[in-house]
């Protein structure tokens, strides 16, 4: 399997919509949106969705198929001292545990590097134990910072990691 990376943009929203329909199914619970959220969107909410402003929207896209595997958001920084931060991280279940997780989190990590941010956040499930994994193994540790409240009284987890140069790799 030979993963290509692409950014996407606004004209792309068919495969973003496809691919992020499949996440929603796959992992209800690790997302802020849920699927009957975004199920009947309308094109122009897809479209929305894909023009946030200096966000970079990656789709990984096995190209022995041509078919897009994986996805994941940088949005950045809103201030000198806030992170950017990686959202909506998935990959298909069908090639996980081979490199295209990493590869999105790097691409994102680099992104958000050439934008100035000093550090990239995330959030996560405390339960989502494979994630959380990926993201230690991809440099990001556990921060003492609360994460968003869920209904029922949990907390998701912030995690980080920083951005120096040497930093922009997997380790």
């Amino acid at each position: 399997m030979t993963i290509e990376l692409r950014t996407v943009s606004v004209d792309d929203w068919r495969d973003w919509r496809t691919l992020r329909l499949a996440a929603l199914t796959d992992a209800p619970g690790a997302f802020g949106s849920r699927l009957q959220d975004w199920a009947d969107a309308p094109d122009d909410r897809w479209r929305d969705r894909l023009s946030s402003p200096g966000a970079i929207d990656l789709l990984a896209v096995n190209i022995d198929g041509n078919v897009p595997v994986g996805m994941a958001t940088g949005t950045p920084s809103t201030g000198r001292a806030s992170p950017a931060e990686l959202i909506s991280l998935w990959v298909d279940p069908t090639v996980r545990s081979r490199g295209v997780a990493s590869a999105l989190i790097t691409a994102i990590a680099q992104w958000a590097a050439t934008t100035g941010a000093a550090t990239l956040a995330l959030s996560v499930m405390a339960d989502n134990v494979a994630a959380r994994r990926t993201y230690e193994k991809n440099g990001f540790t556990l921060s003492d910072e609360p994460g968003e409240l869920l209904p029922g009284g949990q907390r998701k987890l912030v995690m980080l990691r920083g951005l120096s140069p040497e930093r922009t790799g997997t380790d």
